[in-house]
Order: C-alpha cells, then structure tokens, then sequence
C-alpha cells in the first residue's frame, strides 16, 4: 500500500479530512508547508491546468519534492482538475504523486472511459499514485462571485452512480457533487450530508471521498461531512483571497518598497494562517 493511499485510510478510520490546498507560485507553497509543520500533519498541494502551467509541470513537481524532503513531511502534489487525459497524463509522466482526472463536463460513459484509461496509465508508470475522478456536476468558479449559484437535484451524484464509477474505474479517491460549488457566491453553500453518508455507504471502504468547492463552506457543515465520510478536503478560493488581500495591503502600506520578497512577506504569512485554521477544522492537528 502506498503511503499516500495509507494515510487516506487512516484519515477515514479515525475521522479527520486530509487538507489539500491550491497553489500557483513558490510563495504559496511555503505557506502551505510552514502551516503543516506547525500543526504536525500532512497534506496535499494542488495545482490545477492553470497553476501547473504558470509553475510548470516539473518545476512544481521539484519544489513539492524538495521541501518534502528537506523537512520529512508527508506532502504529496496532485495534479487538480485535469480536464483531459492527456493533461492528467502528463502530470503523471511529470511525477505527481496524484492524480486528479475531472471528465465530469463528459457524458457518463465519456467520463468511465477516459477516467479508466488514465487509472490503467498512472499503474503502469507510478504504482504509488493515487487517482481521483469527480462524478456530478460542480458549478462555479474558484473566485469571489457576485451572483447567486444555483445547485439542482439533478447535479448531485446518486450513491448508485458512485457505486458503479468506482467499481468500473478502479480510483483511489471519488470527488462527488453533494451540493458543493466552487468559489464563493452571493448565496450560502450548503451541502448535504446525508448524500455523503449514502455514497460512503456504496463504495468500497478503501476508496476515498474527496469534498471540493471546501471554501465558504461553514464550520458545522465541513464537520458533519467529515463525520459521514469525507477524508479529503479542497481548498483554494480561500487561499487565494488571503493572498491578494496581504498583497495589496502590502502595497499601500510600503509604497517605496521595490523588494520582491519584503513585499510578499505578508502574503505568505496569511496564506500560512489561513491553512492553519483549516486543518485545525478538518482535525488534522499531529497526525505524523
């Protein structure tokens, strides 16, 4: 068993969530990393098409390993919302620790298809990889949105759908629409945990379930999740609110300063604080 996958079932077992948190500069991976080694835990750094293109793929993926081995953490790299087989394949020829394959824009069958070839790739190159792929339909953006976003019945994911795409993909993790949303809206997120327990209930034990749209979520409802089995948590409109905030606070408050690093000490340290705080909730506090 792979460390990465023994830590998800560790997480299920005891009743915490894994925090997985975007990023998309070397800046914020530091945070994430000096969070983690304050509150003793794992965790996951994400990075989606985007943020992978602006780092690059094997720059991201030597910083990860870099810090991982310089401070003995368990911090793993996953390759979020790859959007096509070809971008989760090359993040997996890039070394990614995981996998992240979202074919939910795809008819079903599409998704099982290409969700399966890229399972069967990430065996054969990486035994130690871990596979995600997302069922549902998963609205918004990772931004602040100054509209209402509505989530219908028909966008969640069924526990029988959930049984059928893990059993026919052979995943590791399952990302489903339990009423989350990406970003933030004008109107409350709300999902349900009660979905969440139906779906745990279906799939296989070993098999992760993975809460995207994490931000804006609040407290009460996070832990209810964890509690019916959510064992990995998305984080990333949060963090990147954090990070713009110090940035222009940065800014107005030092008008004269031309260093780059004195300018981004404040963002690093609110990004640093505010992934601290979520795995305080996620109940990830010394779990190495």
């Amino acid at each position: 068993m792979s460390y990465i996958q023994e830590l998800h079932e560790r997480a299920s077992r005891e009743g915490w969530a894994l925090g997985h948190f975007n990023v998309s500069s070397a800046e914020q991976i530091r945070s994430v990393v000096q969070a983690a080694l304050n509150v003793k835990c794992p965790v996951l750094v994400g990075t989606s098409e985007g943020e992978r293109k602006y780092l690059g793929l094997r720059q991201a993926v030597a910083l990860v390993r870099s810090f991982r081995e310089e401070t003995g953490l368990p911090i793993f790299l996953n390759a979020d919302h790859s959007k096509s087989v070809e971008a989760a394949k090359a993040a997996t020829d890039a070394g990614y620790d995981s996998i992240h394959i979202d074919l939910s824009h795809l008819s079903y069958e599409e998704n099982v298809k290409g969700t399966k070839e890229v399972v069967q790739y990430v065996r054969v190159r990486n035994l130690e990889a871990h596979v995600e792929a997302e069922i549902g339909l998963l609205k918004g953006e990772s931004k602040i949105q100054r509209e209402v976003i509505e989530v219908r019945p028909e966008d969640m994911t069924t526990s029988a759908q959930a049984a059928d795409f893990v059993k026919k993909t052979g995943i590791n993790r399952l990302a489903p629409a339990v009423g989350n949303i990406h970003g933030l809206a004008e109107n409350e997120k709300i999902i349900y945990p009660d979905l969440i327990r139906k779906i745990r209930g279906m799939i296989p034990q070993h098999v992760g379930i993975t809460l995207h749209g994490g931000s804006g979520i609040s407290d009460a409802l996070i832990t209810a999740a964890i509690k019916e089995g959510v064992n990995n948590i998305h984080i990333n409109t949060e963090i990147r609110v954090a990070a713009a905030d110090a940035i222009r606070s940065s800014l107005a408050e030092h008008p004269e300063e031309t260093t780059p690093y004195k300018l981004l000490e404040p963002m690093i340290r609110a990004v640093q604080l505010k992934v601290e705080e979520k795995l305080k909730l996620f109940g990830a506090v010394n779990k190495i």
